[in-house]
């Protein structure tokens, strides 16, 4: 059964104290912090990897040529490289080639894409999947629950595998997504912005815990 993990997304943190907040969030039970490219270039990844000890560095690359970042965020000190289905045409390699830097392979969808799209041969190669429940690119978006549907196809064909939500994810929607099948929890505002942010990462992590059991238990 997947561990439920918690990855509170660093674009809704205050930025002024960006080691500072990430340290804050695994002190409060956050195993990852997920990095947006589309505001931590490599620089600012590698003086986040040097400030903050044993940080897990989920970093999603919402870029148009993902093969040409591998190496600078492999430097910077990244631990998972996620990059859009979409953006490539050559999937299979380019999670070669991140494992090739000793880094896990996440392959994501936006809204829009099946999740067929996800063939068995890149869901099998990669380490995580990333369903995008908001369109890439700004936070604070609408959770879109039509998205949903398409976690539980991908934990149906992939029931041991890492599957992300990303995008609108707080406590009134993780149910939705941990229900379907989704064990790794991207939020950010519903976290950062929280007065208790260790009790809302407790209470993601333990909606997420009670839905794998419940999957488990149907499989048996």
């Amino acid at each position: 059964m997947p561990q439920a993990i918690i990855s509170p997304s660093v674009l809704a943190s205050d930025f002024g104290q960006l080691a500072v907040e990430c340290k804050r969030m695994m002190e409060g039970g956050a195993q990852w912090l997920h990095m947006e490219n589309i505001t931590m270039g490599p620089p600012v990844l590698s003086c986040v990897h040097k400030g903050v000890k044993g940080i897990f560095m989920d970093c999603h690359m919402m870029v148009s040529e993902p093969e040409k970042w591998v190496d600078a965020i492999a430097e910077a000190g990244g631990s998972l490289y996620c990059f859009h289905l979409e953006a490539t045409s050559a999937p299979i390699p380019l999670i070669q080639k991140i494992h090739g830097r000793h880094m896990k392979a996440g392959v994501a969808i936006s809204p829009d894409t099946p999740s067929t799209a996800v063939t068995d041969e890149v869901g099998h190669a990669a380490d995580m999947i990333l369903v995008m429940t908001v369109y890439p690119g700004k936070g604070g978006q609408k959770f879109i629950e039509r998205c949903v549907p398409k976690v539980a196809e991908l934990r149906e064909r992939f029931p041991e595998k890492d599957i992300e939500v990303d995008g609108g994810v707080g406590p009134t929607t993780v149910g939705k997504c941990a229900d379907a099948g989704s064990n790794v929890i991207v939020a950010g505002t519903a976290i950062f912005g929280a007065s208790d942010p260790n009790s809302v990462i407790a209470t993601l992590k333990a909606t997420v815990n009670a839905a794998q059991d419940k999957i488990t238990q149907a499989r048996t």
